[in-house]
């Protein structure tokens, strides 16, 4: 199935005409006669000192870094082919620190013919609508897209991502932020994986791109390190026809095994048996990726308000909800209504919490403004914290949970 969507794709939108000879060749320049006359004659390099002192001279590195990335380049012996990568790169926005980094990801660029193995590569990119800064990033952040073939792996892997994800724009953004992404292969990775989900486990190629969208890591990793997720989420009882497995799969994949026993050690600790952890992963699997620190503070809360550890395992989305942004903003709201007699209480706190803003601020705070204006202030601050992370408290392992 996956392969003949990628084909279909293929057809409908190929990339091949965008690559000509003539739009190569007008990515290549140098920045002065010297640096023509570089490219063509070079100096010489006769000795790997040599070598160590150009790193240093021409791209910045410190005697120590230079020493260390010149050894894949000591059987240079002329400085054309760096010139002309250096001189290259930089005409394609490239400043110093950003041509360290390319370079001490792999010295060998600098041994690459730049018409042949670099300027495809900008040109791929530039295609595809990514402005100067966008490459920069992107090469930056996938680093071995300079090492790939356009046509064999490139586009092959850009439309099978397209084909997954439902849209090029997705596929850019993955390609600019997340790391690694175009590094599995489609033969021996991308489509053994989709195949095992879709014929093993029974899971529809739709579900698993829902996932994918936010997680394109869950898919490329290796078929056997794939399988050891399903086998995990088995062991929790999660039925691979629910539409959670998937994600499950994903919460599994971003928390190490040993994150995971310390998180089933910590609610052992609250007074959950095994049986209430697994059911809480099978109803609310991104549970698994709040830190541990986060989770005591949380489960405080709810102790010293009285929340009974069982009442938590049947209603695990409470501890899904940001403290700063929603918990605490909400209860001391109910709290002070009640210390004025302006509630009851007799609305569950849970309720509460899962109420809308609009409806929230609609029940329990417009109807009291004039008499405790103290209610907006609360909710203004708790709406500051939505939209500046400056005052959100929450670890990283939270963000996109609130």
């Amino acid at each position: 199935m996956a392969a003949a969507t990628l084909h279909s794709v293929l057809r409908r939108n190929s990339l091949l005409p965008l690559f000509e000879t003539r739009r190569l060749r007008d990515l290549l320049f140098f920045s002065s006669s010297v640096d023509r006359a570089t490219a063509v004659c070079g100096t010489t390099s006769p000795d790997p000192h040599s070598m160590v002192e150009y790193l240093v001279n021409s791209c910045g590195f410190s005697p120590s870094e230079a020493a260390m990335f010149s050894k894949p380049l000591a059987h240079l012996r002329s400085t054309e082919k760096p010139d002309s990568v250096l001189n290259f790169m930089r005409s394609q926005g490239f400043d110093g620190a950003a041509i360290r980094k390319v370079i001490s990801m792999k010295p060998n660029y600098l041994c690459y013919n730049v018409e042949k193995n670099l300027a495809p590569k900008f040109q791929f990119l530039r295609d595809l609508g990514l402005s100067e800064s966008d490459i920069a990033d992107a090469i930056l952040k996938n680093d071995f897209i300079l090492r790939l073939d356009v046509h064999r792996s490139l586009i092959p892997k850009l439309e099978m991502w397209e084909s997954l994800l439902g849209s090029r724009e997705l596929v850019l953004k993955h390609l600019k932020k997340t790391r690694w992404f175009f590094s599995s292969s489609v033969e021996k990775t991308l489509h053994p994986n989709l195949k095992f989900l879709r014929d093993e486990c029974g899971i529809p190629e739709e579900r698993v791109s829902v996932v994918l969208r936010s997680h394109p890591q869950l898919i490329s990793r290796k078929p056997e390190s794939l399988r050891a997720l399903v086998a995990r989420a088995d062991e929790l009882g999660m039925p691979r026809q629910s539409r959670m497995f998937v994600r499950t799969l994903d919460a599994l994949f971003m928390v190490s095994k040993e994150r995971f026993e310390a998180k089933v050690e910590l609610m052992r600790s609250f007074g959950w048996s095994e049986s209430e952890f697994s059911s809480v992963v099978r109803k609310v699997p991104t549970f698994l990726c709040i830190s541990l620190d986060m989770m005591r503070r949380k489960w405080n809360f709810y102790q010293c308000s009285r929340v009974h550890p069982s009442f938590i395992a049947s209603q695990p989305t409470i501890l899904l909800y940001s403290l700063q942004k929603r918990v605490i903003p909400r209860f001391h709201v109910t709290e002070m209504l009640k210390s004025k007699g302006l509630w009851t209480g007799q609305c569950k706190f849970l309720w509460i919490l899962i109420m809308s803003d609009t409806k929230f601020m609609e029940k329990f705070v417009l109807p009291h403004k004039e008499n405790v204006p103290e209610l907006l202030d609360i909710m203004r601050v708790a709406g500051a914290c939505k939209r500046n992370d400056t005052f959100h408290l929450a670890s990283e392992d939270e963000k996109g949970l609130n």
